[in-house]
């Protein structure tokens, strides 16, 4: 499968991204699909994981603010950002994999295939 993101940009701290990742080449509903981000001089962090079932994963830090959703239909998974944060500031890749556990849904590791990154900038 292959995976483009798209939807970053500079924003100002309260206010909301929503990003989306385009898969194409494979049958989108058998892979579980995750976000990560990567901040300026550091390691690339999970953000969140949505299953086939659609149970969804956060990292702590971004509960209640993000929402990741899918559409099977669409082949597209999203990441709704509300209120961002300075620390949001990152590179955000999407992420997919067939038979990921749930032990490992923080672990990019654990997923095949990973989009291209799309930035997100918020400024104080």
């Amino acid at each position: 499968v292959q995976l483009q993101a798209s939807g970053g940009g500079l924003v100002q701290a309260g206010a909301s991204l929503r990003l989306s990742c385009a898969a194409s080449g494979g049958t989108f509903s058998n892979y579980a699909m995750g976000w990560f981000r990567q901040p300026p001089g550091k390691e690339r962090e999970f953000v969140a994981h949505i299953r086939w079932n659609g149970a969804t994963y956060y990292q702590d830090s971004v509960k209640g603010r993000f929402t990741i959703s899918r559409d099977n239909a669409g082949n597209t998974v999203y990441l709704q950002m509300n209120s961002l944060k300075p620390e949001d500031t990152a590179i955000y890749y999407c992420a997919a994999g067939r038979g990921v556990i749930l032990s490992s849904i923080r672990k990019f590791r654990a997923y095949d295939a990973w989009g291209q990154g799309t930035l997100v900038t918020v400024s104080s």
